[in-house]
């Protein structure tokens, strides 16, 4: 500093290194600014927390729609009666009855809509004889149609909580 028997001022530069110094000392005594510094910093960790969170609602949301439109499914094949045209009216009832674009029947994963015959604890009955033999409760079986749906489901950010996953839905109905 100037005022050192040690330090050398040269060319003014003592005045530059003081000015600086009491620059610097200003800014860690100022108050100004700190929430905006605060929220900077906070801001990346909150938005990394409400995003896993975000996207696990809007898969949950999605969930419900792809169940709702397998019961809408399944309501159609209650009131109609079963026939050749059957499975293409219930599939038009389960697209229809969301704003979803679901994924098309696949005979691996995705069923159409079909019939069986069971008995009430679920043992699948012949459906030839399907309401003249007795189960083994004494119940008498029924024919039931059952309906899935599922939604290809990709996350909001790619992180391995739900990947790329497929929301699946399933209704069953007694017809009589």
């Amino acid at each position: 500093m100037a005022g050192d028997p040690g330090t050398p001022c040269i060319a003014g530069k003592c005045r530059k290194i003081q000015r600086w110094s009491r620059r610097l000392a200003y800014l860690v005594r100022a108050q100004s600014g700190t929430s905006a510094v605060e929220f900077a910093l906070a801001a990346p960790l909150l938005l990394g927390l409400l995003t896993p969170v975000a996207d696990l609602g809007l898969a949950y949301s999605q969930q419900i729609q792809v169940q709702q439109a397998a019961q809408a499914g399944a309501q159609y094949a209650s009131l109609h009666p079963w026939n050749s045209n059957s499975s293409t009216g219930i599939a038009n009832a389960v697209t229809s009855a969301t704003g979803l674009t679901l994924l098309p029947a696949d005979p691996a994963t995705n069923p159409a809509p079909y019939q069986e015959c069971r008995c009430p604890d679920g043992s699948k009955i012949d459906l030839l004889s399907c309401n003249s033999l007795p189960c083994a409760d004494g119940e008498y079986g029924g024919y039931y149609v059952i309906v899935s749906a599922q939604l290809a489901y990709s996350p909001i950010l790619p992180y391995s909580l739900l990947g790329n996953s497929t929301l699946k839905a399933q209704a069953t109905v007694r017809v009589h």
